[in-house]
């Protein structure tokens, strides 16, 4: 018989017991009182059932105390080894109390299990907080650096020194800050992202794509993507953990690639303006003396070298973008004047496709702090896409701007196009994307919104796209009033806020020094 079932025999026995001699109490006091006294029948049942209940209550008190008392020890013997309890002492085990042999083999597997867990702790402690010696960190190919909650360097392989061109004692130890000097892509950068992760979340990922790392003078940057591990309550205190994939030498012939298309269009620029130049001149010179074809080809003349000069704009935006060259003067600017004048440069085009554009603006908005030609180019990045999507002859672009509820001047471009299908809207804001669907059938070079989600968000804004297939889009965006730009945000006395594409013209670079 095992020590389970012996303990179930032993409480099954005394609790036969203990009910027996609770019977034999009730029946001998009936036979005493029956022999012995006389009473009135009534009051002896009253009695009896006070008797049962009295019995019943002092053997129920009597048999749990015996039954939980093995428990008791056990919960004892684990207490007094747990890590996060103090002066609880150990169970005193007796031979002949009930259950002691089941009590006894469990208390001596916990206190084992106890030990193990002692020894496994040691081992692991001394095997893995050594990073420097740990074969697998010092054998992973890739750049890997291990910090701890202040941002201390605690460990950096041999792949990120050599990446990084510092020596481990130059770099172990020291603020990730003072280490890395990166610029990131977009606003959401590694430092805002892990002080989020430290304010929400106890576990946290995130990947960033094409980094650049700013080396010392005379050495060229490196590129690369980022992956960041963040852990709150690593027992080992390495609460974040970075790893870098080399791709120098790709970016750097996709950023070359773009320098030389930059510089080709820049060629372009002249004697584009040159020619716009003339066609002005001749409209000019011919007003009221051309045949209504002829003024219509002159028509067409004007809006195809306006959409040639918008595209030459797009395509020298993006290669500043790229190289982190695109600087923003936002000054304080009346919000519907720039409104106006877009959509009044935009509209030979729209007449010349029979589009009717529609402004609705409210009145009262609040002056706005931006840049007056790059959100000049966003809306006519927005329109024209309208004009050039809304679907033939006839239909309308209905351009709009409010104060929304958040206190920001809030503007859409709405066509009544065929809409775009809901699996593509999330690669609209790609460089160079373009539809399949709708390629061949009107031209572009899928830059004009890539250029305008990066000059919004430069702003401090959000763009955004609503639309379902057939029943045509709407692209808006938010402008930040100027009274809630930060006065920290202006340059010294004057009204002016520099900004780069990617944010800030330091460009959100972790170095602090």
């Amino acid at each position: 018989m095992d020590h389970l079932q012996k303990f179930a025999h032993q409480v099954r026995n005394r609790q036969i017991i203990l009910l027996l001699f609770n019977n034999i109490v009730i029946v001998g006091a009936w036979w005493w009182v029956s022999q012995h006294a006389t009473i009135d029948p009534q009051l002896l049942l009253y009695g009896l059932i006070a008797l049962g209940l009295t019995s019943s209550v002092i053997l129920g008190l009597v048999s749990s105390s015996i039954i939980v008392k093995p428990v008791t020890q056990i919960w004892q013997a684990i207490m007094h080894v747990a890590p996060d309890t103090a002066n609880i002492p150990p169970p005193k085990l007796t031979a002949h109390a009930i259950g002691a042999e089941l009590v006894g083999n469990l208390v001596s597997h916990i206190y084992q299990l106890a030990n193990v867990v002692g020894d496994v702790e040691k081992l692991a402690s001394k095997n893995t907080t050594d990073l420097k010696n740990n074969f697998v960190a010092n054998s992973i190919p890739l750049p890997l650096m291990v910090l701890d909650n202040n941002q201390t360097v605690l460990f950096a392989n041999k792949a990120m020194c050599d990446y990084l061109d510092r020596s481990d004692s130059d770099t172990i130890g020291q603020n990730v800050y003072s280490v890395l000097d990166l610029s990131f892509g977009t606003d959401e950068t590694f430092d805002k992202w892990l002080a989020n992760a430290k304010a929400n979340d106890a576990v946290a990922s995130n990947i960033w794509e094409r980094v650049r790392l700013n080396l010392s003078e005379g050495r060229k940057p490196r590129q690369f993507d980022l992956a960041a591990y963040y852990n709150q309550n690593n027992p080992e205190g390495f609460e974040t953990m970075l790893v870098m994939f080399d791709h120098t030498q790709s970016y750097s012939q996709d950023d070359q690639a773009l320098s030389f298309v930059a510089l080709a269009v820049h060629e372009l620029r002249t004697p584009v303006t040159l020619l716009r130049g003339y066609i002005e001149a001749l409209e000019e010179d011919l007003e009221g003396k051309l045949s209504p074809e002829m003024t219509d080809f002159m028509h067409k003349m004007k809006a195809a070298a306006e959409s040639l000069t918008a595209f030459i704009n797009n395509m020298l935006n993006v290669s500043r973008i790229e190289s982190d060259q695109l600087v923003l003067k936002l000054h304080e600017e009346k919000w519907p004047e720039i409104v106006r004048t877009a959509v009044s440069d935009l509209s030979l085009r729209a007449r010349i496709q029979g589009i009717e554009l529609v402004v609705n603006v409210d009145e009262g908005l609040p002056a706005v702090g931006v840049d007056r030609v790059g959100v000049y180019e966003v809306l006519v990045n927005l329109v024209d896409n309208a004009i050039k999507y809304s679907g033939g002859r006839g239909k309308k672009v209905t351009i709009k701007s409010v104060l929304n509820k958040e206190g920001l001047v809030e503007t859409t471009v709405q066509d009544s196009g065929a809409g775009i299908p809901t699996n593509l809207i999330s690669n609209l804001f790609d460089k160079f994307y373009r539809s399949h669907r709708s390629r061949n059938q009107v031209g572009g070079t899928g830059l004009g919104l890539y250029l305008s989600k990066s000059i919004i968000e430069a702003h401090g804004g959000n763009i955004w796209v609503r639309s379902r297939e057939g029943q045509g889009s709407t692209f808006g965006f938010t402008i930040r009033p100027y009274v809630q730009l930060a006065d920290g945000q202006k340059n010294g006395d004057n009204s002016d806020i520099t900004r780069g594409a990617h944010g800030w013209i330091k460009n959100h670079s972790l170095y602090s020094g």
